[in-house]
C-alpha cells in the first residue's frame, strides 16, 4: 500500500506536471476571442463547461481510462505503441512509421515550447506584486531555464524526490482557490451542464472555432501521462487524476469563471487575481516551482523518447549517461539537452510574453494526440482483435473531435503557429533520411559481402596461404550474421592473422521495452574457431556489451576480457548522385553519421581492447 501511494504521489509530480499548469493561461487566452465587446455571462459559462468537459472527454475517457491499457509490456507513448504494431506485422508498415516520427517530432516541440510558456506564465505574476518588475520577467525566466538545462547532467533524482509533495500543495491550492470564488456567482456550476459548451458554439461562429485553440490548452501534458506509463503504472496515474488532479483543474476553472461573472476586469489575468494581494508572492513562488517541475517532466520525455527512436533505428547513435544508480528511467542526453535549450531560448527572446507564445501552442499538442488516435485505431484491431465497427464507433468520434481541435490551431498558423509545425518538419526530415539512408547503406553493402558460411568454411582449409593463428579472442561486430564482417575480411587482408577464437557479435534491439536477462544472449558455433554470438536488448535498455558478455558463461563461454580484442568496422561515406536520395539527403544522413556517437563507446566496450578498420562506401 505505502509503495503505491508513493508511485500516486510520484505520478502527481511528473505525470500531471505540465497539465497542472495550464489554469495559468487557458482561460485567460480563451477569453480574448471573444472579450472585444465584452464577455456575456452565457459565453463565461459556455467557455469553462468546454473547458471542463474537453478534459473530460480527452483526458479521462481517451488516455486515463482507455490508451493507458493500450501499453507495450507496460510502457506508452508514441513510439510505444508504433514499436508494437511493427511487431504485429500491420499492413500499412509504411504510413504507421511517418505516423509514428511524425508524433514523436510533435512531442519534441512540445518539449521545446513548453518550459518557455509555462515559465514565462508563472513568473508574470510578478507584474501584479509590483508593476515595476514587468521588465524583469524575460530576464527571471531566462535565469531559471537555463539553471534547469544545466542541472540535467547532475541528475534529477534528488530533485525528484520534492516533485510530488511540491505538486500536490499547488493541486490544492489551485483547488482551494476555486472554492473559494465558486460562492462569487454560484450560476458558474452550470457548466457541468454539457448544452452550454455545445450552445456556445453553435452560436459563436468563427469565434467559436478560434475559442477552441485555447480551450485546447487545457489539456497540455495529456500525451506525457501516456509516455510515462511504464514510470508509474496505470493503477497509480489513474488514481492521481481521479482524486486529486482532475477535481482541482476542474474547481479552478470554475473559481476563475465565476470571478470574472463578478469582477469582468479580472480577465486581464483571471488566475492569479483570484488570490489576495497578500499571498501572490508565494502564489508566484509556487506556480514558478510548478512549472520548473512540469518542463523538467517534459525535458525528461524527450530524452527518452530519443533513446527509444535511437534504438528503434530513427535517429543515429547519441551518448546517453545514467543519473541515477537505481532509475533506469533517469538518463541524460547531452545533444539533446543543448539542443532543447538553445530551442527555448530563441522562444523566450523571440516571443517575450506567454501571451504571444500561447498563439504558437496548441498545433503540436493536437497533431500529436491525432497521431496517438490512429495509432490506436490500428492497435485495437491488431492487437485486441476488435472489430472494425466497433473501433470506429469508440475512436471515430475521438478523431473527429481531435480534428476539430487541431483545424481550429491551425489558425493561429501565421500568428506564431508555424513555430511548431517548422520544428516537427525538421525532426521527421531528420528521422526519415535517418531511416531511409541506412537501408540504403545496408543494401548497397550487402552486394559486396561475402556469406559467413562459405568464409568460414574456406578459411578453415589448410593451405599455405592460410593465416597465422594468434593466441586470443576476437570479438567482430557486425548487424548482419550471415556476412563476413567487413574487419574480419581487413584484419585478415592486412595483417594476415586470424585468432585462436573468434566470434561474430550481432547486438539486436527488440520492439519490447525490455529484456529478460535469460533471453539476452544466445551462442552457435560455426567451426572450430568461430562462432556466432547474439546479443538482445529492448528499446529501453542501455545497450552495455561488456556487461552482458558474463552472462554467455551459462552457455558454457568465458571471456578473458584482457585477452580479448573487438574489431569494429567503420565507414567512410561518399555521396553519390545516384544513390536513390536527392543530393541534399546524402549530405543530411552523411553528417548524422559522422555525428553520431562512437561505437566502442555507445556499446560500452574497454575503450582499451577495440581496433577498427576502415573503408569508403559510396551511398
Amino acid at each position: 500500500m505505502r509503495k503505491f501511494l508513493l508511485l500516486v504521489l510520484g505520478s502527481v509530480g511528473v505525470v500531471y506536471g505540465d497539465i497542472g499548469t495550464s489554469p495559468l493561461y487557458a482561460f485567460r487566452e480563451a477569453l480574448r476571442p471573444v472579450a472585444a465587446d465584452g464577455v456575456t455571462r452565457f459565453e463565461v459559462i459556455g467557455l469553462i463547461s468546454l473547458m471542463i468537459w474537453t478534459l473530460t472527454i480527452i483526458v479521462t475517457l481517451k488516455y486515463v481510462l482507455f490508451l493507458l491499457r493500450a501499453d507495450n509490456h507496460g510502457e506508452g507513448g508514441t513510439l510505444s505503441l508504433l514499436a508494437l504494431l511493427m511487431k504485429a506485422g500491420s499492413g500499412h508498415a509504411s504510413r504507421l512509421f511517418f505516423m509514428g516520427i511524425a508524433g514523436a517530432a510533435l512531442f519534441i516541440g512540445d518539449a521545446m515550447i513548453t518550459p518557455a510558456l509555462s515559465v514565462l506564465s508563472a513568473v508574470e505574476g510578478l507584474k501584479l506584486v509590483t508593476p515595476a518588475l514587468s521588465e524583469y520577467v524575460v530576464p527571471i525566466s531566462v535565469v531559471i531555464l537555463v539553471l534547469l538545462f544545466a542541472v540535467q547532467s547532475k541528475g534529477t533524482a534528488a530533485v525528484s524526490n520534492f516533485f510530488g509533495p511540491i505538486t500536490v500543495v499547488w493541486f490544492l491550492v489551485m483547488g482551494a482557490a476555486g472554492i473559494d470564488h465558486i460562492r462569487d456567482d454560484f450560476g458558474i456550476l452550470s457548466a457541468f451542464n454539457p448544452w452550454y459548451a455545445v450552445n456556445f458554439l453553435f452560436n459563436a461562429g468563427y469565434v467559436g472555432i478560434v475559442v477552441l485553440g485555447a480551450v485546447f490548452l487545457t489539456v497540455t501534458g495529456a500525451e506525457a501521462l501516456y509516455a510515462d506509463l511504464g514510470h508509474f503504472g496505470r493503477k497509480p496515474i489513474q488514481w492521481a487524476w481521479i482524486c486529486l488532479v482532475f477535481p482541482a483543474l476542474a474547481l479552478n476553472y470554475l473559481g476563475q469563471g465565476a470571478l470574472v461573472l463578478k469582477h469582468p476586469e479580472a480577465m486581464s489575468d483571471p488566475f492569479f487575481l483570484m488570490f489576495p494581494e497578500w499571498s501572490l508572492l508565494p502564489v508566484v513562488i509556487l506556480a514558478t516551482a510548478a512549472t520548473i517541475i512540469a518542463s523538467q517532466a517534459v525535458i525528461t520525455g524527450a530524452f527518452s523518447l530519443t533513446r527509444q527512436a535511437i534504438h528503434l533505428g530513427f535517429l543515429p547513435r547519441m551518448a546517453i549517461f545514467h543519473t541515477s544508480e537505481t532509475q533506469t528511467g533517469q538518463i541524460y542526453v547531452p545533444n539533446v539537452n543543448t539542443l532543447l535549450l538553445f530551442g527555448v531560448m530563441t522562444l523566450v527572446f523571440v516571443f517575450g510574453s506567454s501571451e504571444s507564445l500561447a498563439t504558437a501552442y496548441g498545433i503540436s499538442v493536437t497533431g500529436a494526440m491525432v497521431v496517438t488516435t490512429l495509432l490506436a485505431f490500428e492497435f485495437v484491431r491488431l492487437r485486441w482483435k476488435w472489430p472494425l465497427y466497433a473501433a470506429c464507433l469508440v475512436l471515430l468520434p475521438l478523431l473527429a473531435l481531435e480534428m476539430v481541435f487541431l483545424g481550429a490551431n491551425l489558425l493561429k498558423i501565421h500568428d506564431g503557429g508555424y513555430v511548431p509545425v517548422m520544428i516537427a518538419i525538421t525532426f521527421v526530415v531528420v528521422m526519415w533520411t535517418w531511416k531511409r539512408g541506412t537501408k540504403i547503406l545496408h543494401d548497397k553493402t550487402r552486394h559486396t559481402d561475402i556469406p559467413l558460411a562459405s568464409f568460414v568454411k574456406s578459411i578453415e582449409r589448410k593451405s599455405e596461404h592460410a593465416p597465422v593463428s594468434v593466441p586470443g579472442t576476437a570479438i567482430f561486430l557486425t548487424s548482419d550474421p550471415e556476412s563476413t564482417p567487413a574487419a574480419l575480411l581487413h584484419n585478415i587482408k592486412h595483417n594476415h592473422v586470424l585468432h585462436a577464437q573468434n566470434f561474430i557479435l550481432t547486438i539486436r534491439t527488440l520492439n519490447t521495452p525490455v529484456v529478460p536477462k535469460d533471453q539476452r544472449v544466445s551462442a552457435s558455433s560455426l567451426s572450430e574457431r568461430f562462432s556466432l554470438l547474439e546479443m538482445r536488448f529492448g528499446y529501453m535498455e542501455t545497450q552495455n556489451v561488456s556487461q552482458a558478455l558474463g552472462l554467455f558463461r551459462k552457455t558454457g563461454l568465458k571471456f578473458d576480457i584482457m585477452s580479448t580484442s573487438f574489431y569494429l568496422g567503420r565507414r567512410k561515406l561518399v555521396p553519390d548522385a545516384q544513390s536513390g536520395m536527392p543530393h541534399w539527403q546524402d549530405r543530411l544522413f552523411i553528417g548524422l553519421a559522422n555525428a553520431a556517437i562512437d561505437p566502442s563507446d555507445y556499446f560500452r566496450l574497454p575503450t582499451n581492447r577495440v581496433v577498427e578498420l576502415g573503408s569508403h562506401v559510396i551511398i
